[in-house]
């Protein structure tokens, strides 16, 4: 009895509908541009106002596909000595022993150890922060502003979050100045993360479904081709 033969175009279509998971999941690893990064933070100052400060010059990668927010990761340190206040002797007296003790403990780092996925653009990202030596779970409410090429030169793609949390100070053993500081922390952090070059030309179209806000445009191609007249693209408006 003669063996049924296979469709060419059956076997073709076959391969093709296989390798569409493979294609949808693209995790990717993005470096924090710390230009674009900060964490600001407010703590109360004696009842009168709550002080506000920075850090910057962040440094760190995102393992993260906009397709898919629970497969994201990121492993973030910030130099604690990059703090600011506004005023050179309340910087030195904060990064002082009995405070962030900046000399023994230079940076923070932050892991994450999974990421809780509210809606398209919405997720919690759970994780540790050590702070002062001190370990703690720390949970940051984070938005995806937009994933797209950046408008400026070198044109890279680029990822834009804003996160918020809430710390208790005396956690990471931080309680010196008691009626002074106030213990509860506010954090706000701005951050921007690009894609690096070699990762967008392996990628055709790194499309992301994440609401109106996070906009789908063409990656590898007109990243390669772009110039500053791209910068009126209708995938990148502000």
């Amino acid at each position: 009895m003669p063996r049924p033969r296979t469709s060419p175009i059956l076997l073709i279509a076959t391969l093709l509908l296989a390798a569409i998971p493979f294609a949808q999941a693209q995790v990717r690893a993005w470096s924090i541009d710390p230009v674009h990064t900060r964490v600001v933070f407010a703590v109360d100052h004696a009842g009168f106002s709550k002080s506000l400060g920075t850090f910057s010059g962040v440094d760190g990668v995102i393992h993260f596909d906009p397709r898919d927010l629970a497969s994201a990761r990121l492993d973030v340190r910030i130099p604690v000595a990059s703090l600011e206040l506004g005023d050179a002797r309340w910087n030195a007296a904060t990064l002082a022993r009995n405070l962030l003790d900046a000399e023994r403990h230079p940076e923070a780092r932050f892991v994450s150890s999974r990421v809780e996925v509210l809606d398209g653009q919405r997720a919690v990202v759970h994780g540790q922060l050590t702070l002062r030596g001190v370990a703690r779970e720390v949970a940051l409410e984070t938005t995806i502003n937009a994933v797209k090429r950046h408008p400026m030169p070198p044109f890279r793609r680029t990822a834009g979050f804003s996160a918020t949390t809430t710390l208790r100070r005396s956690d990471f053993g931080i309680d010196a100045w008691r009626s002074m500081i106030g213990d509860e922390v506010e954090l706000r952090i701005e951050a921007e993360a690009t894609l690096a070059r070699g990762d967008a030309a392996s990628v055709a179209a790194d499309t992301a479904s994440t609401g109106d806000v996070v906009e789908a445009d063409t990656a590898a191609a007109d990243e390669a081709a772009a110039t500053p007249a791209d910068e009126d693209d209708a995938d990148d408006t502000p």
